[in-house]
């Protein structure tokens, strides 16, 4: 029989990407920031990077030899999810706190729910999580010892002692006097550049944006989600954000764009295959969440930030949000109306 006769089971689509080309591509997409974080806050962001990887790794490596499953460490998963999570961390944090992190983000999150894929909320985000919680005082200390050259980056020893800028826009929005934003010692322009105080990767907007056109153009991710979920929190923010004046809104507003983790879980966290919708209406339901759910927590809460709590808290609302925009198949409008 000829072999034009022989028809292949379904799907019949075929892509040269893989589990590990993408994960590479993400890696490469995250070395702009992680460099610019080891610039900025010196050698010892470095090894926090090198010790984040390296706990993930082993982490998955050893789990899966001692419950003899296939060894997945070369779909760079477990090297992605290292560097998430350290650029996630202060420089200033002690070296087992990355130890720490790494193994709950592998070990628990995502190994014993099934590995990749099965996962119900992103690890990396999911071991910051943990060590915010379990060490709040750390994670949010930007303290450095005088002296230490492992930490001397370009911001210098006093960079690492003052708050963060979007910490500084809070103090400014709740205090009690006349004090503007404009006013608040933020420097916007640092906070497009990068050289402010923060975790390791999330203060460079530029080299984020390297990335994620990096990304976008690999066709790793798309920018829906992205967008809606900045453009969402930016209008959230400037309705209830309690800026003092309509002229300080412009720097309000791009301080919470350049603030904290907005751009770096926008287009690095909230796109992760596994813990977001695929249907397209899902992604928009998903952006919108992450948007209004950021700017409660930054406008409402009692610190500046919000976007880890926000992402992991609508990962959980993925499979919901699927189940409610799941298209359904031509000529079954009916049964999804429950005729």
């Amino acid at each position: 029989m000829s072999d034009l006769l022989n028809v292949s089971s379904s799907p019949h689509v075929r892509s040269k990407d893989t589990t590990a080309s993408i994960m590479r591509d993400v890696v490469i997409a995250l070395i702009p920031a992680a460099v610019f974080g080891v610039y900025n806050f010196g050698l010892r962001a470095l090894m926090i990077i090198l010790i984040c990887v390296a706990s993930c790794v082993v982490t998955e490596y050893l789990f899966e030899k001692g419950m003899k499953r296939k060894i997945t460490i070369g779909d760079y998963s477990a090297v992605v999810t290292g560097m998430i999570l350290a650029m996630n961390l202060p420089a200033s944090v002690p070296f087992w706190m990355p130890i720490i992190g790494g193994v709950f983000a592998i070990l628990i999150v995502k190994q014993l729910f099934g590995g990749l894929g099965q996962n119900f909320m992103n690890p990396a985000l999911a071991g910051r999580c943990f060590l915010m919680i379990s060490f709040a005082g750390r994670m949010t200390s930007f303290a450095v010892e005088k002296g230490n050259a492992l930490l001397q980056g370009a911001m210098g020893i006093d960079g690492f002692s003052g708050a963060t800028p979007l910490a500084l826009v809070e103090n400014a929005e709740n205090s009690k006097a006349a004090l503007a934003v404009a006013d608040s010692g933020v420097d916007v322009l640092q906070m497009f550049l990068g050289t402010t105080a923060g975790t390791i990767g999330e203060t460079s907007v530029i080299a984020l944006l390297i990335g994620a056109i990096y990304m976008i153009y690999k066709k790793v991710i798309s920018p829906k989600i992205p967008c809606i979920y900045i453009l969402t929190t930016l209008i959230f923010m400037a309705l209830f954000g309690g800026h003092l004046s309509t002229g300080d809104l412009p720097i309000f507003l791009f301080a919470q764009l350049c603030g904290g983790g907005l751009m770096f879980g926008a287009f690095f966290m909230a796109t992760d295959y596994v813990t977001s919708p695929i249907t397209p209406k899902g992604q928009i339901v998903f952006a919108v969440c992450l948007g209004l759910l950021t700017g409660i927590f930054r406008a409402f809460g009692p610190s500046a930030e919000g976007v880890s709590y926000a992402i992991i808290l609508c990962n959980l609302l993925v499979p919901l949000i699927e189940k409610v925009t799941m298209p359904v198949a031509f000529g079954r409008e009916d049964e999804k109306n429950g005729k």
